[in-house]
């Protein structure tokens, strides 16, 4: 075993790691890194590690799990409806590699997943779509423009005072 002042780390230099769950919310965030991992039942899954951008929980950590190889065909249909849904949030829609949509901002819907024996609560992605970027312009019918009949004012029974 190696001794401890060997790492030369000074902890007042790194924010603590905190892996609570974050509320329930829509959240800006960024994937960060990817990876095919296998299944415990000899499929594969795309990992996607994201990180929030902005807020109270800017720079916390979230993961994600798309079985795209499995023998369930409705998890590959449904990792393959979430793979699509990310790649037309950053605008990527033919990627030749994950590592394509990394670093390109979009919104993300988190939920809380209740305990489960003896995991306790977690986060789970529910949506991705593409980025805020601020509140969407107000479409307005055009106004008509009313001209006053001047030759009768008897019409308008305001001017006759």
């Amino acid at each position: 075993m190696s001794d401890l002042s060997s790492l030369n780390f000074d902890a007042s230099q790194v924010e603590p790691a905190s892996f609570d769950v974050i509320p329930a919310g829509e959240y800006e965030a960024v994937i960060v890194a990817s990876e095919m991992k296998p299944t415990s039942t000899g499929g594969e899954m795309l990992v996607l590690e994201l990180q929030v951008l902005n807020g109270k929980y800017q720079n916390r950590k979230l993961w994600d799990r798309l079985n795209l190889v499995n023998s369930n065909d409705k998890a590959v249909q449904i990792a393959k409806g979430t793979l699509s849904a990310i790649c037309r949030a950053v605008g990527v829609l033919t990627p030749k590699d994950s590592s394509e949509l990394h670093n390109k901002p979009l919104s993300i819907k988190v939920a809380v997943q209740p305990a489960r024996g003896e995991y306790g609560e977690s986060n789970t992605i529910k949506s991705y779509k593409p980025r805020h970027t601020g509140p969407a312009p107000v479409q307005s019918a055009p106004v008509p423009i009313v001209q006053a009949d001047t030759a009768n004012n008897n019409d308008a029974p305001w001017v006759n005072g």
